[in-house]
């Protein structure tokens, strides 16, 4: 073994104050941020209401974002995307619709339930499909950037009908 080994062990070695130290769990612990403390203070894209929950300000977090976003019965946000974030959005309530692509030229929708992923650089725009009621989700991003690009697309007027999985798998059973 070389001085060089004996090093890097030492580097994957914990400190002997680690070993003996415990974490304060109460101050680097669980973190619950209650609705009503939600921030609304965040870059928005018209037609949505995005509000944050889990940040490095309210939870300590530093690689994922996550909140809400409310869109209002039979609106519309802008086409936008969110640069090399990956986004998750799990839809609680009401039905949405996502069309995507250079054009918007692709479209899926997604009800209570259902999980959709938006990969990074991809120009989407989220839709409430339903008229009477508002449609109610909460998003998670891969980092606390708030990017949001907002994009002056003009869409095609019929959108392909997609689906959430890529080339390689079968379209899914509704």
């Amino acid at each position: 073994m070389t001085a060089s080994d004996d090093a890097a062990d030492a580097a994957l070695q914990p400190e002997q104050t680690q070993q003996t130290q415990q974490p304060d769990w109460r101050a680097h612990g669980v973190r619950v941020v209650r609705a009503d403390q939600l921030a609304t203070n965040t870059p928005q894209t018209p037609g949505m209401n995005r509000a944050a929950a889990i940040t490095q300000a309210s939870a300590g977090a530093a690689r994922i974002w996550a909140g809400t976003v409310t869109i209002h019965p039979n609106a519309k946000t802008g086409a936008h995307h969110h640069g090399p974030l990956e986004s998750v959005i799990y839809v609680l309530s009401g039905r949405a619709r996502m069309r995507w692509g250079e054009r918007l030229e692709f479209s899926a929708e997604a009800g209570p339930g259902d999980f959709i992923y938006v990969p990074p650089l991809v120009p989407h725009q989220e839709i409430n499909a339903r008229e009477d009621e508002p449609l109610v989700c909460v998003l998670v991003r891969s980092d606390q950037e708030p990017v949001v690009v907002n994009l002056d697309i003009t869409p095609v007027e019929a959108p392909e009908a997609g689906s959430w999985v890529d080339a390689n798998h079968p379209q899914p059973l509704d």
